[in-house]
C-alpha cells in the first residue's frame, strides 16, 4: 500500500513517484504534512480572495509554499506548526465558516489526494502551475528578507493556489501556466532589483577553492541576507567565511566581497556534501535548499536558518528582523578550523572558480560581443545551466561544455554549473569563454542579455545563435522553465530525464509549441546545434 506521493523533483523513484518514503531523504510522514500545508494554504488563498489578503497571510503563503520545496524542510514539528498558522489566518478572515450550518466547502483547505488522483493532464498542468508557484515563492521570500516586493507577484500565489483547488479544463490551466510564466519574470526581476539595490552590481571575481588554516564557517543556500548578517557578526573575530553551493555568486557582490573575512568557496554541489561535510572541523549554515540528511560525522554543526528544519538540529530564529549567530560563531572557534591551509579542488580539478558575469557586466561590454558575432569571432552562444543532482547521467552536462567550440562562449547559472565550473576553457575576444551569471534565480540576467542582443540585431531571441541546455532538480527549475516557454523562446534541451508530472499529453503540447526535448549525447546535440546555424 502507497504510504505517500510526490513526484515534484528529478530523481523521483523509478521515474514515477515516490510512494514508500522519498528520494529525498524525507518519510512518508513529512510528505503527508506537506501536502496537509499545501492543501492549508489552497484554503487561505480562497478565503482571502474577496480582499482578505495581509501581510501575515503574504508571509504564510511565501513561508509555506518555501517550506515544501525539495531538500527544504524535513522537520515534523515545525511543518504542523505553519499549518496551525496557515488555518488560523484562514479562520481569522473567515471566521463564520468553522460553525456554519448550510458549509458551501469555498474556503475547505484542499485535500491533495484529489490532484495526486485526478485525470493525468489536469494533474500534470496543475502539478505544473503548484511547483512553479514553489519556486517563485522562494524568489519572492528573498526579495521580501530585502524589503522588496511586487504586489502583482504575491496576488499570483493567491491566484494560482485558488486555480489548483478549483475545477479548470485543460485550456484554461494551460493559459494560466503562461500568464505565471510572465510573473515568474517579473518576481525574477524583483530579486534581480533587491540584490543588486542591496549589495551592488556583480563584477568578474575570482574565488579561490583553498581552505585557510584557522577557524572558518561554511555557508550554503541563497540567502545573501544571512550571509551579509554572518559577515557583520564575524568580522574581527578571526573567523573565515566560506560559500558553498548556490552561495558562491556572492563573492561578485560589492557590499559583500568588501568583506576581507570572506575567503573563498568550499567543495562542489549540494548533492555532494555528505562526502565533502564528512568530519569537516567547521560549523555549516543552511540557508536555503539543498539541504541531506547529516551525518553522524558532523552532524553536531550543522546549523539552519529561515524555512530550513531538520529534526535535532540546532535552528536560528530571526528576532526583530535580525538573527543572531553567534551559537554558529562559538561552534566555529571551538572547532579550531584545519591546522593547515587545504586545497578542494573542484570536480575537474581545478583549483579556482569565476562568478559574478551577471547582466550588468555582459551588457557593458555588449558591443563587443555584436561586433564578435558580426565578425565570425563568436559563432555560438550557449547557456548551459540549472539544477545539479546525483542521478546518473549528469557527466552529460561537463563533456557538453567540454566539447563547446572555441569560436563560442558558455553561460552559466545554478548550481549545475559545478558540473564544470572548475574548467578553464580560455578567453574569446577578452572575455572568459565561461561565465558564471550567479545563482539560479539569475537566469534573469541570461535573459535580459538575450533580449539585448536580439534587439542589437534586430531578430528575435529564437533568431541568435543561441542555445539552451537545462538540467533540472527541483521547483525553481520549473518556473524558470516556464518562463523562458511564456516568452517563446524554443529549442530547450532538458535533461537528464523529462519530469514525471509532464504527462503524454502535456508532453506533446510542449513538443509542437516549444520544441523542447530531452537532452541525448553531447556529441550528437551538439552537432544538431551547429547544424541548425
Amino acid at each position: 500500500m502507497d504510504k505517500m506521493f510526490c513526484f515534484q523533483c528529478e530523481q523521483t523513484a523509478n521515474g514515477t513517484g515516490c510512494t514508500q518514503a522519498g528520494v529525498c531523504g524525507k518519510s512518508a510522514d513529512t510528505a503527508i504534512l506537506q501536502d496537509e500545508l499545501t492543501g492549508a494554504l489552497v484554503g487561505l488563498a480562497k478565503a482571502a480572495g474577496n480582499g482578505g489578503r495581509t501581510k501575515e497571510t503574504d508571509r504564510l503563503m511565501l513561508e509555506g509554499l518555501f517550506t515544501c520545496i525539495t531538500n527544504v524542510n524535513f522537520d515534523d514539528a515545525s511543518i504542523q506548526r505553519k499549518i496551525a498558522e496557515v488555518n488560523q489566518a484562514k479562520n481569522s478572515i473567515v471566521p463564520g465558516c468553522v460553525a456554519c450550518i448550510s458549509r458551501c466547502g469555498n474556503a475547505d483547505n484542499m485535500d491533495m489526494v484529489a490532484l495526486w488522483s485526478a485525470d493525468e493532464d489536469i494533474r500534470s498542468l496543475k502539478s505544473l502551475l503548484l511547483l512553479g508557484l514553489r519556486g517563485m515563492a522562494a524568489y519572492a521570500y528573498h526579495a521580501h528578507a530585502l524589503g522588496y516586493e511586487d504586489d502583482e507577484v504575491t496576488e499570483w500565489f493567491y491566484k494560482g493556489l485558488a486555480a489548483i483547488g478549483t475545477d479548470l479544463d485543460a485550456d484554461t490551466l494551460l493559459s494560466l501556466l503562461m500568464e505565471f510564466g510572465q510573473v515568474n519574470l517579473k518576481c525574477m526581476a524583483l530579486l534581480d532589483r533587491a540584490n543588486t539595490g542591496t549589495y551592488g552590481d556583480p563584477v568578474p571575481t575570482e574565488v579561490p577553492n583553498t581552505i585557510e588554516k584557522g577557524p572558518f564557517i561554511i555557508i550554503s543556500g541563497h540567502d545573501l541576507h544571512d550571509l551579509k548578517q554572518l559577515l557583520e557578526q564575524t568580522e574581527g573575530k578571526g573567523v573565515n567565511i566560506y560559500t558553498h553551493g548556490e552561495m558562491l555568486p556572492a563573492h561578485g557582490y560589492p557590499e559583500l566581497k568588501k568583506y576581507a573575512h570572506l575567503k573563498g568557496n568550499f567543495g562542489t554541489a549540494w548533492q555532494n556534501q555528505q562526502k565533502e561535510f564528512d568530519g569537516v572541523p567547521a560549523p555549516i549554515l543552511f540557508t536555503t535548499n539543498c539541504l541531506m540528511r547529516p551525518r553522524a560525522s558532523y552532524a553536531d554543526r550543522v546549523f539552519t536558518t529561515g524555512v530550513v528544519a531538520y529534526p535535532e538540529l540546532v535552528h536560528i530564529e530571526e528576532q526583530d528582523g535580525k538573527k543572531d549567530f553567534s551559537e554558529v560563531i562559538a561552534k566555529a572557534l571551538e572547532l579550531g578550523g584545519y591546522e593547515a591551509d587545504r586545497e578542494l579542488p573542484g570536480i575537474n580539478g581545478g583549483k579556482k572558480l569565476l562568478t559574478g558575469f551577471a547582466h550588468g557586466t555582459v551588457l557593458g561590454v555588449a558591443d563587443k560581443v555584436v561586433d564578435a558575432v558580426k565578425s565570425g569571432a563568436l559563432k555560438h552562444i550557449f547557456l548551459v545551466g540549472g539544477c545539479d543532482g546525483a542521478k546518473p547521467g549528469r557527466n552529460y552536462y561537463t563533456e557538453f561544455v567540454k566539447q563547446t567550440p572555441a569560436d563560442s562562449v558558455v553561460l552559466t547559472v545554478a548550481c549545475g554549473k559545478y558540473r564544470f565550473n572548475d574548467l578553464d576553457l580560455g578567453t574569446l575576444g577578452g572575455l572568459p569563454r565561461l561565465m558564471d551569471m550567479g545563482q539560479c534565480n539569475d537566469a534573469y540576467s541570461a535573459i535580459r542579455v538575450a533580449v539585448a542582443l536580439a534587439d542589437a540585431f534586430g531578430c528575435g531571441v529564437n533568431d541568435l545563435p543561441l542555445h539552451i541546455v537545462l538540467s533540472w532538480y527541483e521547483q525553481k527549475a520549473v518556473c524558470i522553465l516556464l518562463t523562458l516557454f511564456a516568452l517563446g523562446i524554443q529549442n530547450i534541451r532538458l535533461g537528464p530525464t523529462l519530469p514525471a508530472f509532464v504527462s503524454p499529453n502535456v508532453l506533446k503540447i510542449l513538443v509542437d509549441k516549444f520544441n523542447v526535448h530531452p537532452i541525448s549525447t553531447p556529441e550528437m546535440d551538439l552537432a544538431e546545434m551547429m547544424h541548425q546555424e
